[in-house]
C-alpha cells in the first residue's frame, strides 16, 4: 500500500526506516514524545518551530516539508491565522517566496484575514524582505480591487516603491499604474507619494507629468500647511508627513523650476527659485527643518549661477565652477551642466573637465536630507556621459569622444532606456565616418547587447498576451 504524503506519513516511515523510536527522536529533535505520538497519529496539527525541529532532526534541508505543510493545514483544512501567521514568517526569513505566493493565494479568498496580511506586509516592508512583502501586498491588492479603499491604495504605494530598479521601462510602467491610486491614500501619504512619483518622471525626463505632480504636491501640501500652522482651530495632527510640510512646498518650487530650465524658460525657472530660497514663512523650528533649509538655500546659490550660464550668461561660469567645487554633491549635476552649457555656447571648458575628473564617481549621492533618488542619480550620470562625448565630438577628439559614449550606450542598455539608446546610435552613426576599427567592432558588441534585450521584451511581451 502507498504511503499517504502527509507530514505524519513521512515522519513514521523514516523512525522505522532508521529504527528510532519516538522517545529517541524526541532527543535528537527537541520536540516532547507526547507531542510527537500525537502527531504521527494524526491528533495533534504541526507547529511550525516543531516543523522545523522535526525537519532537522530528520537529516532534511531547512523548509523541505513546507510544502507539505501547506497542503495539509492551508489548502485541505480551514487556515488558522494563529499558526499561518508564524509560518509565513518563517517562509520570509528561508527566502520561501513560492510557498508565501501559495498560501497567500488560499486564504485571500477569505477577505477577513486582508488586514493581519497588510499588517504583516508592512513590517517585511520595513524590515527590508521586499520582494516578500509584495506577494503580500499583491494578495491583498487582488482581494480588495473593487473596494476603492485606502489600503488597497496603499499596497499599490508599496509596490510601487519595491518595482523601481534600474529599468527605465520598467519604472515608467510602474508609476503609470501606481497613479491611479494615489487620490485614495490619505493627505499625508499623497505627499510622499506624489514625491517619489516626480522623482520617476524626473528620471524619465517627463517633464510635463513632473510640473502636473509637483504642482500638485504643492497645493496639497500649502492647504495641510495652512490647517496646521495658520488656522485659529489648528486640525489635529493625526499622522506625521515622512519630512517637515516645509519640505514638500519647498520640494514643488524646485521641481517647477527645474522643469521650467528643461523647457528653456530660465525666467520663469529663477522665480521659482526665489520661492525656494525664501523661508521667512517656514514655522518649522526642528533641527531636521533647519537643514532642509540650508540645503535649499545651498541648491538655490547653484541654481542661480546654472539658469544664468545656460540662459547665455557666460560670465557667471568661474563663478559657478568656485561654487561646486567645495560641494561635493552637486559635482555630477554641475559638471553636466558646464558640458550643456559649453556645446550649447562653444565655450572651452577642458581646464574645468581636468579639475573635476577624478571626482566624479557614479555612485550612490547623499544630500544634507539623506541619499537621493537613485534612478535620478543613474539618469544624471548618463546625461553627463552623453554631453561628454558630445563635447569631445564636435571638438574633433573622436577616440575620446567615442569612449564616453560607449559608456553611455552600456549604461542606457542596462537601464533598458530606449531614449539613451537611440540617441547613442544617432550621435555615432554622425561620426561613424571618423571611427577606427577597433571603434567600430566595440560598437558592434554594444549594438549586439541591444539586440538581445530586444529579443527578451519581445518574447516577454508575447509570453504576456
Amino acid at each position: 500500500m502507498q504511503l499517504k504524503n502527509t507530514i505524519q506519513a513521512k515522519l513514521d516511515a523514516y523512525l522505522k526506516i532508521e529504527g528510532i523510536t519516538i522517545n529517541q527522536f524526541a532527543g535528537i529533535s527537541g520536540v516532547n514524545s507526547g507531542t510527537l505520538s500525537s502527531i504521527i497519529n494524526g491528533n495533534r496539527p504541526v507547529a511550525v518551530k516543531q516543523l522545523d525541529r522535526i525537519t532537522t532532526g530528520m537529516g532534511l534541508p531547512e523548509g523541505e516539508l513546507y510544502e507539505l505543510y501547506i497542503d495539509e493545514y492551508v489548502v485541505r483544512s480551514t487556515p488558522d491565522w494563529r499558526r499561518m501567521g508564524p509560518f509565513l514568517q518563517r517562509c520570509a526569513e528561508l527566502d520561501k517566496l513560492e510557498c508565501i505566493r501559495q498560501v497567500v493565494r488560499t486564504i485571500m479568498d477569505n477577505i477577513s484575514y486582508a488586514q493581519a496580511v497588510f499588517e504583516m506586509g508592512e513590517e517585511w516592508f520595513a524590515q527590508g524582505k521586499r520582494q516578500a512583502a509584495a506577494l503580500l501586498y499583491e494578495g491583498v491588492a487582488e482581494s480588495e480591487k473593487y473596494q476603492h479603499s485606502e489600503r488597497l491604495a496603499l499596497c499599490q504605494y508599496r509596490l510601487f516603491k519595491i518595482a523601481l530598479g534600474k529599468d527605465q521601462e520598467a519604472n515608467l510602467r510602474a508609476a503609470m499604474h501606481f497613479e491611479y491610486f494615489v487620490e485614495r491614500l490619505d493627505e499625508v501619504d499623497q505627499l510622499n507619494a506624489l514625491k517619489d512619483l516626480a522623482n520617476i518622471y524626473a528620471s524619465l525626463h517627463r517633464w510635463n507629468n513632473v510640473d502636473v505632480i509637483a504642482e500638485a504636491m504643492g497645493r496639497k501640501a500649502s492647504i495641510q500647511y495652512q490647517n496646521r500652522y495658520h488656522k485659529v482651530s489648528r486640525r489635529a495632527v493625526s499622522k506625521e508627513t515622512g519630512r517637515p510640510l516645509c519640505f514638500y512646498i519647498l520640494y514643488s518650487h524646485l521641481l517647477r523650476s527645474a522643469v521650467c530650465a528643461e523647457r528653456g524658460d530660465y525666467g520663469q525657472a529663477l522665480q521659482y527659485v526665489s520661492r525656494y530660497s525664501d523661508f521667512s514663512w517656514v514655522q518649522e523650528r526642528t533641527e531636521e527643518a533647519r537643514q532642509i533649509m540650508e540645503q535649499f538655500g545651498e541648491w538655490a546659490g547653484a541654481n542661480t549661477y546654472l539658469y544664468r550660464l545656460m540662459s547665455g550668461e557666460t560670465a557667471v561660469l568661474a563663478d559657478y565652477v568656485e561654487f561646486i567645487s567645495t560641494r561635493e554633491g552637486e559635482i555630477i549635476t554641475g559638471l553636466t551642466k558646464i558640458i550643456q552649457a559649453a556645446n550649447r555656447f562653444g565655450l572651452n571648458v577642458d581646464p574645468i573637465i581636468e579639475c573635476f575628473e577624478s571626482r566624479v564617481e557614479f555612485k550612490e549621492q547623499r544630500t544634507r536630507m539623506g541619499k537621493r533618488n537613485v534612478q535620478v542619480t543613474e539618469d544624471q550620470s548618463a546625461v553627463l556621459l552623453y554631453e561628454l562625448s558630445v563635447y569631445y565630438l564636435k571638438t574633433q577628439r573622436v577616440h575620446r569622444g567615442l569612449v564616453y559614449l560607449f559608456q553611455n550606450l552600456d549604461l542606457s542598455v542596462r537601464m533598458n532606456s530606449d531614449s539613451g539608446i537611440v540617441g547613442c546610435v544617432a550621435l555615432f552613426e554622425q561620426y561613424r565616418h571618423l571611427s577606427s576599427v577597433e571603434d567600430q567592432e566595440r560598437y558592434k558588441i554594444l549594438i549586439g547587447e541591444v539586440q538581445k534585450s530586444n529579443e527578451k521584451k519581445i518574447g516577454s511581451a508575447a509570453g504576456n498576451r
